[in-house]
C-alpha cells in the first residue's frame, strides 16, 4: 500500500542541513548553562543515561562526554531489566547489531558528520508505524510476518536525524481501542500499576517513556491515542495540527484526515524537539503545512498572565465521569491559575450527541475503506478482532450523502470551537473519563451507572479535539489515592501548535508532575 515519492520539499532538506551543522538543535544553545553543568560532572552513570532527559541526553552524546555505545547498552540493559514487567516494546532487535549501529554512529561523530539532535538516540516507533527491515504488525496476526520495505514518513525523518531504532512499540490491534492488547503480542501494564490499562493506542510507547526504556516517543492518534496513554502514564502526547506531520506515505491522501501521528516525550521541550523532526510539508501529503519545523526547538518560554482559559469540563454534565476525575481535574487548573491564567467554564453552543453520531459516521467511513479489503478475504476475516469488523461493516452500509452530511457538522464543530476562541486562548477539558481500570478486562462496559454502547464510548471525551483539527496536548494532572493517573487536555486555536506547547511548559513548570511522582518499577 505504500506509494513511492519524490524528494521532501525544501523545509524539509534545509532542516536536515541545519541539523548535521549543529546549529539550533545544539543542547547548550537551548538550555544556556547545560554544556558547564554536564562538564562538571566527572562521571555518567548507566542510570544517569536512561533517566536523563532527551536533551540533556543529545548535549552529552554531541560533546562525546557519553558514546553512543554507551547510551545504546544503558538502554538495552534496562530495557531487559524493565520491558518484561510491562511489555511495552515488542520486536526488539537483536543487540549485536544495535551495537554496531552505535559504533557507527560514534565513527560519524568523530568525523565531524553530526546527524541531529536525534544522533544516536535509541527509538522504537509504534506499531502502526512502517519500519523498513524491522516487522510492523499493527497488532493484529494477519501481519505478524510483515516487512515494509520503506519506512513511514516519520520513522525516515527520525533515521535522519541519528536515531536508531531498537523495536517497536505496542499497540491494539490495528490501533482500535485505547487499551493497549493484541493476540500477537500480548497485553501493555500501566507503568504505575502493571495489572492496569496503558491506554492506546499508543499505550507501549507511553509506557515505554514513563519507564525510561525510551528517551522520547512517536505515536498516532485518532480517538485520543496520542492523549489518553499520556494521561494514563503521567507523559506528555501531543496530537498536532491537521497537516502538521506529514502522516504516510499512504495511497489515500486526502480524505483521512482524522487519525496522524505526533510526538510524546516526558517534558514538553523534549516533546517539541521531537516535533521539530517529524513536521515540515512533504510533496508525498499535498495538504500537509508548509511552516519551518524548527519554530518549534526555540525556546518555550513565555509570560501568562491574564491568558484566558476556558474550561470545558464535562460538557455541562453530558459525559459521565468516574467518581473523582472531575474533582482532581479541577484540582489540576490551579496549575494554570498559578502562571498567570483566568479559567472561567465554558460551553460550546453544539449538540454533544450530534458530534457522537458525526463521529461515529465518519470513522466506520475511514476504517472501512482503509480494511475492507482484509476483511474480503474470509481468511483474513476470522484473524480480525470483533471491533474491526464491526466498524467495517458499519463502514460500508454509510451512504456518500451521509458522509458529506457528517463533515458539515463536523464543519459546525469547528466554528463552534472558532468563536469560542474569540472569548478564550485556550480550551481545557479532561483527558479520559475514567481512571486506568484493570488490565484484563476489554473496556469499561458503563461509567457512573451509565452503560457504554460501543467499545469506544468511553472514550468520548477526545473526539472533540479529534474533529477539530485543532492542536491538542496531554498533560499530567496528577493522581487519585490509589495512585493512578490523569490528564487534562489542552486546546488551541487553528495552528496554534507552538502556542498550545508553550502553555504546556509553563504548567509543567509550575506542577512537575513527571518528575515529582516516577513510577515504583524504576523509582
Amino acid at each position: 500500500m505504500d506509494t513511492q515519492s519524490s524528494s521532501p520539499e525544501a523545509p524539509t532538506s534545509s532542516r536536515r542541513r541545519f541539523l548535521k551543522a549543529g546549529g539550533l538543535l545544539s543542547a547548550a544553545a537551548l538550555a544556556p548553562g547545560l554544556a558547564q553543568a554536564a562538564t562538571a560532572r566527572t562521571r555518567t552513570t548507566a542510570s544517569d543515561i536512561v533517566m536523563a532527559d532527551a536533551i540533556d541526553l543529545s548535549g552529552w552524546i554531541r560533546r562525546r562526554k557519553v558514546s553512543c555505545r554507551e547510551v545504546m547498552t544503558a538502554f538495552l540493559d534496562h530495557i531487559d531489566r524493565i520491558n518484561p514487567k510491562v511489555n511495552a516494546i515488542v520486536s526488539l532487535q537483536e543487540r549485536d547489531g544495535l551495537l554496531k549501529q552505535a559504533d557507527e554512529r560514534d565513527r560519524q561523530l568523530g568525523a565531524g558528520q553530526y546527524l541531529g539532535w536525534m544522533h544516536g538516540l535509541p527509538q522504537a516507533p509504534k506499531d502502526l508505524a512502517a519500519t523498513a527491515g524491522i516487522v510492523t504488525t499493527s497488532g493484529s496476526p494477519i501481519f505478524r510476518n510483515y516487512v515494509p520495505k520503506q519506512d513511514a514518513i516519520i520513522v525516515e525523518r527520525a533515521r535522519r536525524a541519528g536515531a536508531i531504532l531498537v523495536g517497536k512499540t505496542n499497540t491494539p490491534e490495528f490501533g482500535l481501542g485505547s487499551h493497549t492488547y493484541n493476540t500477537v503480542f500480548g497485553t501493555t501494564g500501566n507503568a504505575y500499576d502493571p495489572s492496569r490499562c496503558a491506554g492506546g493506542s499508543s499505550g507501549g510507547a507511553a509506557v515505554a517513556l514513563a519507564t525510561r526504556m525510551l528517551p522520547v516517543a512517536d505515536g498516532s492518534d485518532m480517538m485520543g491515542s496520542l492523549r489518553n496513554p499520556g494521561a494514563y502514564n503521567n507523559v506528555f502526547g501531543f496530537r498536532p495540527s491537521q497537516g502538521r506531520v506529514p502522516f504516510g506515505p499512504s495511497g489515500e491522501v486526502f480524505y483521512q484526515q482524522l487519525g496522524y501521528e505526533g510526538p510524546m516525550a516526558r517534558t514538553v521541550t523534549d516533546l517539541a524537539l521531537l516535533l521539530s523532526v517529524q513536521a515540515g510539508f512533504d510533496a508525498r501529503l499535498p495538504m500537509s503545512i508548509d511552516q519551518d519545523p524548527l519554530s518549534f526547538a526555540t525556546r518555550l518560554k513565555r509570560d501568562f498572565k491574564g491568558a484566558r482559559i476556558g474550561w470545558l469540563g464535562d460538557f455541562n454534565g453530558y459525559l459521565p465521569m468516574e467518581a473523582g476525575v472531575m474533582d482532581l481535574c479541577r484540582e489540576a487548573l490551579k496549575g494554570f491559575e498559578a502562571i498567570g491564567c483566568r479559567v472561567e467554564e465554558a460551553r460550546p453552543d453544539y449538540a454533544m450527541e450530534q458530534l457522537w453520531q458525526t463521529w461515529l459516521t465518519l470513522r466506520h467511513f475511514l476504517i472501512a475503506g482503509i480494511a475492507s479489503g482484509l476483511y474480503a478475504d474470509p481468511a483474513k476475516r476470522a484473524l480480525m478482532k470483533p471491533e474491526a469488523i464491526w466498524e467495517i461493516e458499519n463502514g460500508l452500509r454509510i451512504s456518500g450523502a451521509e458522509v458529506y452530511q457528517a463533515s458539515v457538522q463536523r464543519s459546525k464543530w469547528y466554528e463552534a470551537l472558532r468563536k469560542l476562541f474569540q472569548r478564550y486562548d485556550y480550551l481545557v477539558l479532561p483527558t479520559a473519563q475514567v481512571f486506568p481500570f484493570d488490565g484484563a478486562s476489554h473496556w469499561p462496559t458503563e461509567i457512573a451507572g451509565r452503560s457504554m454502547d460501543t467499545y469506544h464510548r468511553w472514550m468520548e471525551v477526545v473526539i472533540g479535539g479529534t474533529l477539530s483539527g485543532l492542536p491538542v496536548i496531554n498533560v499530567p494532572a496528577g493522581f487519585n489515592a490509589a495512585g493512578l493517573p490523569m490528564g487534562l487536555q489542552v486546546m488551541g486555536p487553528a495552528q496554534a501548535d507552538l502556542a498550545v506547547l508553550q502553555l504546556a511548559h509553563a504548567y509543567e513548570q509550575a506542577t512537575r508532575w513527571v518528575q515529582r511522582r516516577l513510577p515504583a518499577l524504576i523509582a
